[in-house]
């Protein structure tokens, strides 16, 4: 067993990967109430006593290091807005950014052995490269060695979306750094209309909207996902579902749309969950729409960070080999159950 905390903890995505590999969750900060009301509502069913000792934190920038308990494995999310193509402001005037240094604030003190982290593949190249390199010095002067990879979703494990995102994970001890290797690729064996409800709710269909005569003359396969994109429709890869963002609720902007059998519609919160790789019994609270999508949008798609999750613990002890969990092998059926 390991202990980890869950920082910009979202609505659970690196718990419910880490717990299927035997870790135990000490400390979870999250500012964002719905995101954390998601959060309470899936987990505190599978152990309250658990859940009712762990040490609760809204606010990173007010947060200080003696106040978390000690963990082998730090993991972050860190708001990846700073870092994005969407965005234009420079790192430097945002406050997402400073963030991290929060989290390496926190990392100086508490010297855990791994730290897990996940943002845009943008957080590379920002800033002609600068941002990424304020991250790898900051990291240097922490004494912690350094591995990073752009990955996309649907080749890690079975979740049919078209998303890349970076990983980065951090190391003190310079011989498990040495064993540690990204997960190698797999074949998508699964589709995105392997995970698409039977039945829908009709305020998702189209038929009425003024957007109506756009979307019949641009939508003609059944098996792509389309997006409206303000001004035109977009057609995506056939049979990936395109990237999920936060801002997918507004304005119908981002939201993915399909063809059933009725007709034109977008995708429910709950198959965009499942898009992330969430398990068919993961519970949506009764909140608008727009906070579900919002929560979707931002989450990590969760079989990718159990490939990773295994891959650090065989480097840190190099004497046991772990075999994924069939977690979301068969997304639409699959359900999970905490071990810890």
């Amino acid at each position: 067993m390991f202990k980890f905390v869950d920082f910009f903890a979202g609505v659970w995505w690196f718990h419910l990967a880490l717990s299927r590999l035997w870790g135990q969750c000490v400390s979870v900060c999250e500012i964002d109430k719905k995101a954390m009301e998601t959060y309470r509502l899936n987990f505190y069913e599978h152990n309250k006593e658990l859940f009712d000792s762990w040490y609760f934190f809204e606010d990173i920038t007010k947060l200080s290091w003696n106040e978390i308990p000690d963990h082998d494995v730090f993991c972050a999310w860190f708001p990846c807005q700073a870092f994005s193509i969407a965005w234009y402001r420079k790192w430097f005037e945002d406050d997402r950014w400073n963030l991290f240094f929060d989290v390496a604030r926190i990392i100086e003190k508490k010297k855990p052995s791994v730290v897990f982290l996940e943002n845009v593949k943008n957080l590379v190249s920002h800033d002609n490269w600068n941002t990424f390199k304020v991250i790898k010095e900051t990291l240097a002067e922490l004494w912690y060695y350094v591995h990073f990879k752009v990955l996309n979703s649907h080749q890690y494990w079975n979740v049919p979306q078209n998303r890349e995102r970076i990983y980065i994970v951090w190391f003190r001890d310079k011989n498990a750094f040495n064993r540690f290797n990204f997960p190698s690729k797999i074949w998508l064996e699964v589709s995105f209309r392997d995970l698409l409800n039977e039945d829908v709710e009709e305020k998702y269909y189209y038929n009425n909207s003024h957007l109506y005569g756009k979307l019949v003359e641009w939508m003609k396969r059944y098996n792509t996902v389309y997006q409206w994109r303000r001004q035109y429709v977009r057609e995506n890869k056939m049979w990936l579902c395109p990237t999920l963002t936060a801002n997918m609720w507004t304005g119908w902007h981002n939201v993915p749309l399909i063809m059933d059998k009725k007709w034109i519609r977008k995708m429910t919160p709950r198959e965009t969950f499942r898009m992330q790789g969430y398990p068919s019994n993961f519970k949506l609270p009764k909140l608008a729409d727009s906070h579900l999508y919002k929560q979707a949008g931002n989450s990590v798609s969760v079989p990718v960070l159990e490939r990773i999750g295994v891959s650090i613990l065989e480097a840190i002890n190099p004497t046991i080999k772990i075999a994924p969990t069939k977690l979301l092998h068969s997304l639409k059926l699959a359900e999970f159950s905490l071990v810890r």
